[in-house]
């Protein structure tokens, strides 16, 4: 659903969040103590609790990042500087320690772990810009490749992102106001290269540009979509390609392609993780809770001399590169114990 326009989103949307943060801290107790009674009625450990507790989290995580944000924006002169180096720095800093606060929030609620499997050496090294394609899967997870990115790597993120997530006001005021692109594909197929590849162009030291190539979270039914389209457009290989990978949809390599010739002296990451690969909907997720879990990840850097130069052995390398992505998943997806055996009585 697209988002309604920004004059909207600023009135409307954004003091409404913080009247509502406001509201739940002062009803907080009263809903503590519903969910805490209606926990024992619900399957999970203390589910509703924990639902309740990370729910006002966010929510006043949001309206105190809002407020944060219209300080800087008033100290900026009214926005006069806010695109300057210093509050463009700022508001990095700012985000990382945000999303610092949220995950250590989600560890305590969820016990969700967050775990580095393996990365090449260079990979946190700065001295040169990033391209970092990441999978799409599971929810969040765009928070968690701008968490690592941030707060291990010390990376300044740009960000391609749908304009869906405009309706977040926090993500969609800090967003704007840094070198990200919301983009609506199915507005403007014909102009998305064009967007994308713009925002790659001048990329320094310590940027990385991220694009999730497939275009939306991972489920069976888009990767059969994303299978059937390639046919459609005759191109059989690469349906061929991705028929054999089982945990990915098929990238789009249009995007990555633009940004590879904005940026022809950035190196690559591909970025594959696991561990939310289940929760595909919000029935998974409440299903899921309390997590648990660890999300696992693993980071591959590609020197620029390394990349190929022509498009079509481009895409060739990008679905190579996928396939792999999808047997590591393959290997390192969460093992899921089987349900216990029904227990047979005699009489």
């Amino acid at each position: 659903m697209p988002p309604p326009p920004r004059w909207l989103r600023r009135i409307v949307l954004a003091p409404l969040v913080i009247l509502f943060a406001l509201v739940l801290l002062t009803t907080l107790p009263v809903w503590l103590l519903l969910a805490a009674a209606a926990s024992p009625l619900v399957p999970g450990r203390l589910r509703p609790l924990r639902v309740i507790w990370l729910g006002t989290v966010y929510v006043v995580w949001d309206a105190v990042a809002l407020i944060t944000m219209f300080a800087l924006w008033v100290g900026s002169g009214f926005g006069w500087k806010v695109r300057s180096p210093g509050f463009q720095r700022a508001h990095y800093v700012l985000t990382g320690a945000f999303l610092r606060f949220l995950f250590a929030q989600a560890r305590w609620t969820l016990k969700l772990r967050l775990d580095i499997a393996g990365s090449d050496p260079d990979t946190a090294q700065p001295g040169r810009p990033e391209l970092v394609v990441c999978r799409h899967a599971g929810p969040g997870d765009s928070f968690v490749l701008v968490h690592a990115l941030v707060n291990w790597f010390d990376r300044e993120p740009r960000i391609v992102l749908k304009d869906s997530l405009q309706w977040d006001p926090a993500v969609d005021v800090m967003l704007n106001r840094l070198p990200n692109r919301f983009i609506a594909p199915q507005r403007d197929p014909e102009g998305l290269e064009k967007l994308v590849g713009n925002l790659a162009v001048g990329l320094d030291e310590n940027d990385a540009f991220v694009i999730f190539p497939e275009g939306g979270n991972f489920t069976p039914r888009r990767r059969i979509r994303a299978i059937e389209l390639l046919r459609s457009r005759g191109l059989y290989r690469m349906a061929a390609k991705a028929e054999k990978m089982r945990n990915v949809l098929a990238p789009r390599p249009g995007g990555l392609l633009a940004a590879m010739d904005a940026a022809p002296d950035a190196g690559v990451i591909f970025v594959a993780h696991t561990g939310l690969d289940r929760m595909l909907t919000v029935s998974d997720v409440w299903r899921e809770l309390p997590m648990d879990k660890q999300i696992t990840m693993r980071f591959w850097s590609v020197p620029p001399e390394e990349v190929p130069s022509g498009r079509e052995q481009r895409i060739e390398w990008l679905y190579d590169w996928w396939a792999k992505i999808d047997a590591w998943i393959e290997e390192n997806r969460p093992v899921v114990a089987a349900p216990p055996e029904p227990h047979l009585t005699t009489t």
